[in-house]
């Protein structure tokens, strides 16, 4: 897989996952940990299918060899799918989602000093744009109520379980199949909120619902994540996640008739000029450094 083929690959998947927030805006009766736990449950469903057609018996073997890694990044994908959703349930959506655009700049951080990788300075300035964008899109719905504390600090668990997943996938993604690590991800985050989903409220039309958020939205683009993990540098992947943010504000806008004011349209801006400029940046400076190769 080629740079620009992991870059459409990353397109596709913060896609995929922005489309959580316009679904769960038409749901009847299911919330919070109901919905966390029908989408994870459709999610291990349809992760364990998948390994069960492509690896069948051999799936148990990839797990046992899969050693620490292995477990590392599947216990950070459970934290990941369920840190978010109960974040939701104690603060405002714009305190869990400024406290996650830090995700590029812990990743970066875990890189660095985990992976040994240097960050260049094209993608500090647009880790930097891009937080400051989505902190500007957000600020005039930021609270300080203590309870809204303690649910930004649960949402502060997503961002740190992204970075070290992230670096995780990017040092043995190459050597070791790290795709069951979602399935254990998602189990996990099944049994973590089962007891605190019962009694089950969802009406038939919200499992149906959530059953395709646990395929398309979750299932499908995680795996593709994986495997672009390994192919781009992990604070990249990061920042590129940010996507499912602008994205997200645009579904609301077009599914739900959430229209987006001023503020949120400026800071989608940046973020999206911060991207676009660090992979601008990034495709001349590979370009000018195999044109020195070719000329030496």
């Amino acid at each position: 897989m080629g740079h620009a083929r992991a870059l459409g690959g990353m397109f596709v998947v913060t896609l995929l996952w922005s489309v959580a927030g316009v679904v769960t805006r038409h749901l009847d009766a299911a919330r919070s940990f109901e919905v966390t736990f029908w989408r994870s449950a459709f999610t291990a469903l349809t992760l364990a299918a998948y390994c069960a057609l492509t690896h069948g018996r051999g799936t148990a073997t990839l797990i046992r060899r899969g050693g620490r890694a292995l477990w590392i990044s599947g216990l950070m994908w459970s934290v990941m799918f369920t840190c978010f959703m109960v974040a939701l349930t104690l603060t405002t959506v714009a305190n869990v989602l400024i406290t996650m655009s830090l995700a590029p700049l812990f990743t970066a951080m875990v890189a660095r000093f985990a992976l040994g990788h240097r960050v260049v300075p094209r993608t500090w300035g647009a880790i930097v744009a891009a937080g400051a964008g989505i902190a500007w899109m957000f600020s005039g719905g930021l609270s300080a109520d203590p309870i809204h504390l303690v649910g930004s600090l649960v949402a502060l668990c997503v961002p740190i379980a992204a970075a070290i997943n992230w670096s995780t996938m990017q040092r043995s993604g190459a050597t070791v199949d790290l795709l069951p690590a979602l399935l254990i991800g998602a189990l996990v985050s099944c049994g973590v909120t089962l007891p605190l989903a019962l009694p089950f409220d969802a009406s038939l039309r919200d499992v149906a619902l959530l059953g395709g958020l646990g395929v398309f939205q979750l299932a499908i683009p995680c795996m593709i994540a994986v495997r672009i993990a390994s192919r781009l540098p992990a604070p990249e992947v990061a920042l590129l996640g940010l996507l499912e943010v602008v994205f997200g504000i645009a579904w609301a806008w077009l599914g739900a008739g959430e229209a987006p004011g001023p503020r949120v349209l400026a800071g989608g801006s940046l973020v999206l000029g911060a991207l676009a400029m660090n992979e601008l940046l990034g495709m001349f400076g590979r370009r000018a450094k195999l044109r020195a190769e070719l000329a030496g």
